[in-house]
């Protein structure tokens, strides 16, 4: 597996875990938490995407 595949694998794991954590902070009923945890989820998702457009247009995708 080439290790700009293992990079966006990290990624993806982490936007899951950022997602989850949404569901948790509604557990917690905590409103600054569940803004907390979407901010997170658009951060590394952007970061995500950003980095594979850095990647596709070095040919390493």
């Amino acid at each position: 597996m080439k290790n700009a595949k293992v990079v966006m694998a990290f990624f993806a794991l982490a936007a899951v875990l950022a997602m989850c954590s949404i569901g948790i902070a509604v557990a917690f009923k905590s409103v600054i938490g569940i803004f907390g945890a979407i901010l997170l989820v658009c951060a590394i998702m952007g970061y995500g995407f950003k980095t594979k457009r850095q990647f596709r247009d070095k040919g390493l995708l």
